[in-house]
């Protein structure tokens, strides 16, 4: 099993700044596409942003430019960084990571729990 534990969110002022990170652990191989979703209430869980152990990363438009994701591949770590944050962005924040597991290699699909961030106006 692959375990993922978010930490850093809160509550944070409009404008502000948050980090969060996320630290993978367990039994895999590698870990492939690392990557940032969040859902707010009444609303499906969105993709935030991405990035692959080669680094190429990838954005939703509504955070382009604020926020900005990096991970450790030698930590197993992900973060993700969130600037001029607006009241919209309040939701849970997941990680989630793509595990390559086993002799046969192959890929797995795994989700943190979750860390809350408000944005007050």
């Amino acid at each position: 099993q692959v375990q993922l534990v978010e930490s850093g969110g809160g509550l944070v002022q409009a404008g502000g700044s948050l980090r969060l990170s996320c630290a993978a652990s367990g039994n895999f191989v590698s870990i492939n596409v690392m990557g940032w979703y969040r859902q707010a209430p009444g609303k499906q869980r969105e993709l935030v942003a991405t990035t692959t152990s080669g680094g190429s990363t990838n954005y939703a438009d509504f955070v382009k430019g604020r926020f900005s994701i990096s991970r450790d591949n030698a930590k197993s770590t992900v973060s993700l960084q969130m600037t001029a944050l607006k009241p919209e962005d309040t939701a849970v924040y997941y990680c989630n990571a793509v595990a390559t597991r086993g002799s046969l290699k192959l890929d797995y699909l795994y989700w943190g729990r979750g860390t809350q961030v408000t944005v007050s106006s």
